[in-house]
């Protein structure tokens, strides 16, 4: 018997590997290096000067450029210009902190409260409220904060500038942030847990306490300390509502000395601040992360309890 042998396939012409390399290169599913490569190329543009400054606050010398060692003298070592014993940093640094704590528990309540009336508010008007809500985040901040101080030296002359105006300028802004977190949050949870709780005897209060509340606390842990960040992190609306020296928080001092007075505690002082920013959103981060792991889980488990709880109130 003869064996049949297929014959030999030729080699593809140069031209048709080209092509064939050309397509796999444009294919749609691969992988996204060249993505990949921009974006990093990015991240490396933006945190290469910040490592920088941070390199430079510990310095041992009053050199910016020129490394000389590292100490911790701008932090608190250095008996008159570090940040812990230079009063005006030490007390830009107190307003900034202070002012973000109060942010936070101001900002905080009013808008899991507007949150919860927005998403529940069914009307012709609702979605102009809805829109009007989100407006401060559409607003480029040197508007919002020029009409503040507008609105606080004309119309509501009653309130001083300084820490009060501050205050009531950056929980403005801030309430957004909460709104738009925690109404994703009740979006997702529904309203099959209130309904549940209601058709058991709670009145609409004690649904909102007893369930609603413990499945939106990781938005809300969430939503303090975004508002902790962007409170922390603001310098027009606290310059345009400062009044004077004492009200002076961390972005404004490092503004105003860096153009008069430069030294390398500015450079710890924004490592302070920036240590702050970045742990809140890091903590916002994982906060938000844990929520969508076990959100399930933990969520079913605590709206069961308060419903066997609900269940055995006398209403």
């Amino acid at each position: 018997m003869t064996e049949l042998v297929a014959p030999p396939v030729p080699a593809p012409a140069p031209a048709a590997a080209q092509a064939a390399r050309g397509r796999r290169w444009f294919r749609p599913w691969r992988r996204p290096y060249g993505l990949a490569t921009f974006t990093w190329l990015y991240v490396l543009w933006t945190l290469i000067p910040v490592l920088i400054a941070i390199q430079f606050s510990f310095n041992d010398g009053r050199s910016r450029t020129a490394w000389q060692g590292f100490s911790l003298r701008w932090y608190w070592e250095d008996p008159v210009s570090s940040v812990w014993h230079d009063p005006s940093l030490r007390l830009a640094l107190t307003n900034s902190l202070t002012l973000a704590a109060l942010t936070m528990i101001i900002a905080t309540p009013l808008g899991v409260a507007l949150a919860l009336g927005l998403t529940r508010w069914r009307g012709r008007t609702s979605t102009g409220a809805n829109m009007l809500m989100l407006l401060p985040l559409a607003t480029p901040e040197i508007v919002m904060g020029s009409a503040l101080y507008l609105t606080f030296t004309n119309l509501y002359t009653t309130i001083p500038l300084g820490r009060t105006a501050q205050v009531l300028g950056h929980v403005t802004f801030s309430i957004s942030y909460v709104v738009v977190i925690v109404r994703g949050r009740l979006l997702s949870v529904g309203r099959i847990y209130e309904d549940a709780a209601q058709d058991l005897g709670a009145s609409p209060i004690q649904a909102i306490r007893t369930v609603l509340i413990p499945l939106l606390a990781p938005a809300v842990v969430a939503s303090l300390l975004v508002v902790f960040a962007a409170s922390i992190d603001d310098f027009v609306v606290s310059a345009f509502l400062s009044a004077d020296a004492s009200s002076t928080t961390v972005p404004i001092k490092l503004y105003g000395a860096v153009k008069t007075a430069p030294s390398p505690a500015l450079n710890a002082l924004a490592t302070i601040m920036l240590a702050g920013t970045t742990i809140a959103l890091v903590l916002a981060w994982a906060v938000l992360r844990l929520r969508r792991r076990g959100a399930a889980a933990s969520g079913r488990g605590a709206s069961d309890a308060a419903l066997r709880d609900l269940a055995a109130i006398d209403v």
